[in-house]
């Protein structure tokens, strides 16, 4: 599972180096403590910053580095899964999906006094779009918002929000023209969490334990008619403008994860003996080893051509949007194969908390539905290839 060298620079070497470094100094020592913990220390986000973690693809304007590509974020993808947790992932870059509106929609001082420090690590953002009964169907949100002098009134409800509980900012869609029907009318907004009117509940889950993931409730919340971001009413090509690299970036995480499987096993199966010798050893060993290999080396080269896609305004279009789709669900099927594989190679060990394995095979599932699901993805593909 080498990376092909003719779509890397050293640069991107080098950034990968660093991330490692950062996985396994900060990160890995604590990681099992954090996640039955559920929860891990807020001063890691300024570490993450200080790499440029968090700057990946931000206007260096605010302090970001835009020197960076699709490449970036698979490396750091597949080094940040080798503590094998997604929920640390998750919440630690949560700022990926919910500041690209700040940083293309929202005004020039929004982003001095709010970007700049989500970039540092000193606030964390999220994005807030699913709704209780709404789930992918985002033309079906019910959150309105009705704008009273300077104002908006912000009323509704927002379920499954990744650091929903510890976030400062929240970019949240909203229903501005209730007349409208499906995408039309929807407006994107940033609601500072601390707003009078907002409450939110943690939930429990199957995994990402040291993610919180929260259900938010907006009651009457006043937000300044200058946190719009974007045009009033065209919210739903802001939501658009987000999905193509947060599908690719848990695309490139399920790898990672599918990768972190595939060395744990490969390693207990060089050190554990049974019947006499090492189970690398014995045949059917060996070709669950290659069957994850198989699936990891294919996943990675439509990762590599998707990256390069993703990086050539020329090949963009209906075609690439159905590539991510396509892409996501070979990617979380890889890791879901891993996952299995690996548990089972590692026998009652890899039913123990405490190996990453076992942690990862309880968070296939939000990979699976996360960011579209593999049957949204899989009829968005369609009607993009004109099926």
């Amino acid at each position: 599972m080498q990376a092909n060298p003719i779509y890397y620079t050293e640069q991107h070497f080098a950034f990968a180096d660093s991330v490692r470094k950062f996985v396994e100094k900060e990160i890995n020592p604590y990681i099992n403590e954090w996640d039955e913990a559920e929860t891990f220390p807020r001063e890691l986000y300024q570490k993450a910053a200080a790499i440029g973690l968090i700057g990946m693809g931000f206007d260096e304007k605010y302090g970001g580095i835009a020197d960076t590509d699709a490449f970036h974020v698979l490396l750091a993808s597949i080094e940040l899964a080798k503590c094998g947790s997604g929920g640390l992932g998750a919440s630690l870059l949560s700022h990926s999906i919910g500041a690209p509106p700040i940083n293309h929609f929202a005004s020039e001082e929004i982003k001095q006094n709010v970007l700049t420090k989500i970039l540092a690590g000193e606030k964390i953002s999220a994005l807030a779009i699913t709704e209780p009964g709404g789930g992918s169907d985002v033309a079906t949100l019910q959150t309105k918002a009705v704008k009273e002098g300077d104002d908006y009134i912000v009323t509704g409800e927002k379920t499954f929000i990744t650091s929903g509980m510890r976030a400062d900012y929240y970019t949240v869609a909203v229903r501005t023209d209730p007349e409208a029907k499906g995408a039309n009318g929807i407006s994107m907004l940033l609601i500072d969490a601390k707003s009078e009117g907002i409450t939110k509940s943690k939930l429990d889950k199957m995994g990402w334990w040291c993610s919180d993931t929260a259900h938010l409730h907006f009651d009457q919340v006043r937000v300044p008619v200058k946190n719009m971001l974007g045009a009033e009413n065209m919210g739903f090509l802001v939501i658009m403008n987000n999905f193509n690299m947060e599908r690719f970036f848990l695309a490139a995480s399920s790898y990672g994860f599918a990768l972190t499987c595939y060395e744990e096993a490969l390693e207990w199966s060089r050190e554990r003996r049974t019947f006499g010798k090492r189970l690398v050893d014995h045949q059917v060993v060996r070709h669950k080893l290659v069957d994850m290999a198989t699936r990891l080396t294919t996943t990675r080269a439509l990762l590599e051509d998707t990256a390069y896609r993703l990086g050539k305004p020329e090949l963009q279009g209906n075609e690439l949007i159905a590539q991510i789709c396509m892409l996501k669900n070979v990617a979380t099927q890889t890791m879901q194969f891993c996952a299995d594989a690996a548990v089972q190679t590692l026998g009652g060990m890899g039913f123990m908390r405490g190996t990453k394995s076992e942690r990862i095979y309880r968070e296939v599932k939000v990979n699976m539905i996360g960011g579209g699901a593999e049957e949204i993805m899989k009829d968005l593909a369609s009607r993009q290839l004109g099926y």
